[in-house]
């Protein structure tokens, strides 16, 4: 008696997302930590010197954690209301925060209590941070002013009220210790140098703008507002360079990594986008649970943290590398002992032992072996393979039709039987790859349960429902099938052209050598 053969599924190639250098490193994240929070969390800020402590401000507090701890090393929580964008300055031993009431704290990052008190705004403070001499503090409110104060004697210096909204970002310049740049919600982005005594330069961004961020060059200026991030040429005036839209809500948060060669993206669409910033393209993207407010990236790239509306605290740590190098040392004698021998060729004289290979067959296997049909497209239309390999269900149906006994194993199924049959060949149907055996098994459908119709509305709405895929799917070739004829007749134009014009070239040079000889 012959053996059991298999049933062969065929194997398509797969449309898997490219692996380059970019996905490989950004993977080598580890599982995310989940800090829980009192509130949004509307600013991380990593500290810029060694441990690279953060600050996390969230409702009325603002929490310092370590790199790697789950708990906060130490709390200012002064505040009467929420706290807003606490920010450290670049020596990292002061931290500046704006408030619901208008006022500015300023804290030293050993004490708890607050250094200095700023007043001047009559409304939230939402945006705060130091300028790059150390000595000045940048602000802009909810009373559409920015002002600039003095550390020192906690006075303020100037105050611009040219924004005509809510001034809710900003970011100071690391090149000129003069200048900072605030973004508003009245859509512009207004570049101010503290010797002046207004706006050196003012962007239209086109949309409520949420974050700025300035290069470490000076040179260029990247605004995030509605669902674009747009890159600006501060050196030619604002010239608009790109405007990136791969966002589906509103982009809340922009940063860079320690190079500046990657720029990422937080938006509430709950994805973080990193960036190249040589080419703008998308090179990898992570997806969170909830809509994300904040977002930071720590010196060394080693961490980074994302804050969302939810109060949750995501903490990402980079794998180390030093593990990874001893672990392949180890493992590189094993493999080459395993793979020893593997392309030795036999000669005449030698005598191959083979080991037989035990098949082991899956259930529906099993069940063609004995001859059960219906049971075997039963086992093939659970979930599992129905919803994640459809291929071994249409190789099954394959497989009953070359036996001739697709018709009997579809024959006499109940309501819900066919509803699953027909939601399935409804699905799948309008794939190439599938086509030619599901149109063989829904005309085989359509013979056996005609007598049927109308008595179940199930079954009725999921006839109505093949007729449509199979409706759209004739459109989409006879749309196709005009594409094409129009484009047939156009290369058939052009090859027309083509060969008159070498016609006339061949025709032209017969005559000038035919009056050259004739001179002659």
């Amino acid at each position: 008696m012959a053996t059991y053969k298999p049933v062969v599924v065929q194997a398509f190639p797969k449309l898997g997302e490219r692996i380059t250098k970019d996905t490989a490193y950004w993977r080598g994240y580890k599982t995310p930590v989940q800090i829980k929070e009192f509130g949004a969390i509307n600013k991380i800020d990593f500290s810029p010197v060694p441990p690279y402590n953060y600050a996390v401000t969230a409702s009325s507090r603002i929490h310092i954690y370590g790199r790697y701890s789950q708990e906060p090393i130490k709390t200012f929580s002064r505040f009467k209301d929420a706290a807003y964008c606490a920010t450290y300055r670049d020596d990292g031993n002061l931290l500046v925060a704006g408030s619901e009431e208008g006022s500015i704290h300023l804290f030293d990052v050993s004490g708890r209590a607050p250094l200095r008190q700023f007043d001047g705004h009559t409304k939230p403070v939402h945006v705060v941070g130091f300028l790059s001499d150390k000595y000045r503090v940048f602000s802009g409110g909810d009373d559409y002013s920015s002002n600039l104060w003095d550390i020192a004697s906690a006075t303020e210096i100037i105050s611009y009220s040219e924004h005509t909204d809510y001034v809710r970002c900003g970011c100071a310049s690391k090149v000129n210790a003069d200048v900072f740049i605030t973004g508003s919600y009245d859509h512009t982005v207004k570049l101010f140098d503290a010797r002046t005594k207004s706006s050196v330069m003012t962007i239209e961004h086109g949309q409520p703008v949420e974050s700025v961020l300035l290069f470490p060059s000076g040179g260029l200026l990247v605004s995030a507002g509605g669902r674009y991030v747009k890159v600006w040429d501060v050196l030619k005036g604002g010239q608009l360079l790109v405007s990136l839209k791969n966002h589906h809500k509103t982009v809340t948060c922009l940063c860079l990594n320690s190079s500046g060669q990657r720029l990422l993206s937080g938006s509430l669409d709950r994805h973080v986008k990193i960036y190249s910033t040589t080419s703008y393209k998308v090179v990898h993207s992570f997806n969170y649970a909830t809509s994300i407010l904040s977002l930071a990236l720590s010196p060394e790239d080693e961490t980074i943290v994302v804050g969302m509306t939810n109060g949750v605290l995501s903490v990402k740590h980079k794998k180390p590398e030093e593990r990874k190098e001893k672990s392949q040392k180890k493992r590189q004698p094993a493999y080459r002992t395993y793979v020893k021998g593997r392309t030795y060729m036999p000669k005449q004289e030698d005598f191959c032992v083979s080991k037989p290979v035990k098949r082991v067959l899956r259930k529906y296997d099993k069940l063609l072996k004995s001859f059960q049909s219906s049971k075997a497209l039963d086992a093939v239309l659970e979930p599992p393979i129905r919803l994640y390999t459809p291929e071994v269900t249409v190789a099954v149906m394959q497989e009953l039709h070359r036996r001739g006994t697709l018709r009997s194993a579809l024959a006499g199924r109940d309501e819900k039987q066919i509803n699953l049959l027909l939601t399935f060949v409804a699905r799948r149907v309008i794939e190439p790859r599938f086509t030619p055996v599901l149109v063989t098994v829904a005309d085989m459908i359509t013979d056996i349960y005609q007598p049927v119709v109308g008595q179940s509305a199930i079954v009725d709405r999921q006839f109505l429902r093949l007729q449509e895929a199979i409706g759209k799917e004739i459109d989409y070739q006879e749309e196709l099938l005009e594409v094409l004829g129009m484009m047939d007749t156009l290369f058939a134009t052009f090859t027309e052209k083509r060969a008159t014009y070498l016609e006339e070239n061949k025709s032209n040079g017969l005559t000038e050598t035919i009056e050259t000889n004739m001179n002659n």
